[in-house]
């Protein structure tokens, strides 16, 4: 086990279909069902990464049923 301050090992960000984001040990293949996005270095620069991008914590397929289903003022909301 790494100490956080200690942790000099190389992450990747990993996504998967759901639109969730994580990071990954870099020199270990992703587990099924999640892909690299292209961006690896330091855990603090790869959690920076996921939270400039990962905006919407909702997974896509909610996002997907809700804005199905929005009506009214939902739907330009």
């Amino acid at each position: 086990m790494h100490d956080e301050d200690e942790d000099d090992r190389t992450y990747a960000v990993v996504v998967n279909d759901e639109e969730q984001y994580s990071i990954w040990v870099d020199d270990r293949e992703p587990p099924a069902g999640w892909r690299r996005v292209g961006v690896s270095g330091g855990k603090r620069e790869c959690l920076d990464h996921i939270e400039t991008v990962w905006t919407d914590l909702r997974p896509l397929s909610l996002r997907r049923w809700m804005s199905e289903h929005a009506t009214g003022d939902e739907a330009r909301a």
